[in-house]
Formats: C-alpha cells, sequence, structure tokens
C-alpha cells in the first residue's frame, strides 16, 4: 500500500526502509547515494514493491551439478545492460538488464530446465550464446557486479536481472527512485524450494 513499508505477504515482520543491506538513491536518473537505511528519505506517498532474485535459483542449480562461478570466484554475478524492451509501465520503459553465468555448453539445456521451475524468480534464461545478439559488447566489462571467467567449452547464459528497475530509472530520470544495491537483496524466510513449480 501507498506509504507502508512492511512487505505483508513475503516478509510480515521486515521494513524495505531498514532490512537491505544496502541501498541506491537515484535522482533525476542518476546514482547520488548508497545508504544502508533510507528511513530519513520515505515518504507517506512511496510505493515499495519486491521483485524476485535469481540467486534464489543458484542452489538448485549447484544440486544438479551446474557450478555457479561466481560464488566459485567470490564475487557479484556479472550483470549487463541489453537492447532487449521491456514492456512499458505508465511513464516508465527501458531495457533489460541480464545476469550472466557461464555454463559447460553439454549442460546449457539442463540449466535452462532447472532455472525455468522458478518463474518467480527470473525463471529460465532469456538467452544463451552470443551477447552481441542481445547488445552486449564485451563480457569482461558487465554494467553492474563482477566480471567472471568463462572457460573453453563454456556458453555465456543470461536471465532476466532485478537490476533492470535501475536501468529504468537511469533512462526515465524520474525525480527519486530508491532501489537495492546490486547484490545487496532483502533475504526472506521463504525456502528457494518453495519457489519451484512442478
Amino acid at each position: 500500500e501507498t506509504g507502508w513499508p512492511v512487505p505483508s505477504l513475503a516478509a510480515p515482520d521486515a521494513d524495505i526502509r531498514t532490512d537491505f543491506p544496502k541501498y541506491r538513491i537515484y535522482r533525476h536518473g542518476i546514482l547520488t547515494e548508497e545508504v544502508s537505511d533510507i528511513t530519513p528519505y520515505w515518504e507517506d506517498d512511496f510505493v515499495g514493491f519486491l521483485i524476485g532474485c535469481s540467486f534464489s535459483f543458484e542452489q538448485a542449480l549447484i544440486n544438479n551439478g551446474i557450478a555457479v562461478r561466481h560464488i566459485d570466484e567470490g564475487t557479484n554475478v556479472s550483470m549487463y545492460k541489453t537492447n532487449i524492451d521491456c514492456v512499458p509501465a505508465g511513464a516508465f520503459h527501458g531495457q533489460m538488464v541480464v545476469s550472466m553465468r557461464p555454463v559447460p555448453e553439454r549442460l546449457a539445456v539442463r540449466a535452462a530446465q532447472v532455472t525455468s521451475r522458478f518463474p518467480a524468480v527470473h525463471g529460465g534464461p532469456i538467452h544463451i550464446g552470443n551477447p552481441g545478439a542481445i547488445g552486449i559488447r564485451d563480457l569482461r566489462k558487465p554494467d553492474f557486479g563482477d566480471a567472471v571467467s568463462i572457460r573453453d567449452g563454456e556458453v555465456p547464459v543470461f536471465w532476466a536481472c532485478g537490476v533492470t528497475p535501475q536501468a529504468v530509472a537511469m533512462n526515465v530520470k524520474p525525480e527519486m527512485v530508491i532501489t537495492h544495491a546490486p547484490g545487496h537483496m532483502l533475504i526472506t524466510d521463504i525456502r528457494d524450494e518453495s519457489l519451484a513449480v512442478l
């Protein structure tokens, strides 16, 4: 509800103003601050919302023998702006951001099957293979997060990413938007497997 900071369905004991590890504040499309508490910025007409995160399906990948490189390398996931247009919502429009995980080519179909069981947390990949086809010029230079190594025999696999609203905010330039910092999401008590569909 407008002005209400409690995500009642997903985490009824949480407060979206204080329970993320880090927030980003964008003013007129420009990142102006990173803070750990947005209570001083909260206004009665703000509307908060939660979206799923692809980190929620990573244990399922690991359980299926698919290593997650950014975990193995101790970094944040690689995230890239694309040329894929989002469906506009009122004044908000822009391109999708994707997260990328390198997967052995022989396991790419399995990765798609595993993650497709998690539609509430971005679901299956939106692209496999050629990054240029979705507007990514250089995998070594992510727009958000960190670059990870890609080994021989691996293909880049791309999933929709919860950083997309930040890219849209940078595009539309509203007076103020507050988001999570990439890789600093709200953790709830919802078990990953409970999000899977058969």
